[in-house]
């Protein structure tokens, strides 16, 4: 009896360290593209994100299907000429675990933009455990 009591609080100490484990990785996610963001590298930025057709990012009244075709949304927004691309932050992230391999990760990003304006909006971001790291899947940003 007592061997099983210890084992059943062991798994729970173990869930509980993979949970926080996953929700940091996963914050991580949103740091990476922060910190490639401000150095105005859209590659690097991308990189977060599954490199697949099957990638979703919705916008506004926009829905983009695939990799290429977001980068090249961010490309024109913030790239182009007379474009700016700003300083982001996020602020409100809250992990939600939707499997061991699945999460949703919501925020609230922020733009500091050399102008002065600031812009801000709500991020909900679907995420995989890939063979190496954590990547989205599904981007939805207002």
């Amino acid at each position: 009896m007592h061997i099983t009591w210890l084992a059943s609080v062991a798994l729970i100490a173990l869930s509980a360290f993979g949970q926080q484990t996953n929700t940091d990785e996963l914050k991580q996610v949103l740091a990476q593209q922060q910190a490639a963001w401000n150095r105005g590298d859209l590659e690097a930025f991308m990189q977060t994100y599954s490199k697949s057709d099957e990638l979703t990012f919705f916008s506004g009244n926009t829905i983009i299907h695939g990799w290429r075709p977001t980068l090249e949304r961010y490309r024109k927004k913030y790239q182009a000429e007379g474009a700016q691309m700003g300083i982001l932050s996020f602020t409100e992230m809250q992990v939600t675990m939707l499997g061991p391999d699945g999460a949703m990760v919501t925020a609230r990003w922020h733009l500091a933009m050399p102008d002065g304006k600031k812009r801000e909006g709500l991020t909900t971001v679907i995420c995989v455990r890939s063979a190496v790291s954590w990547k989205i899947i599904h981007d939805h940003s207002s």
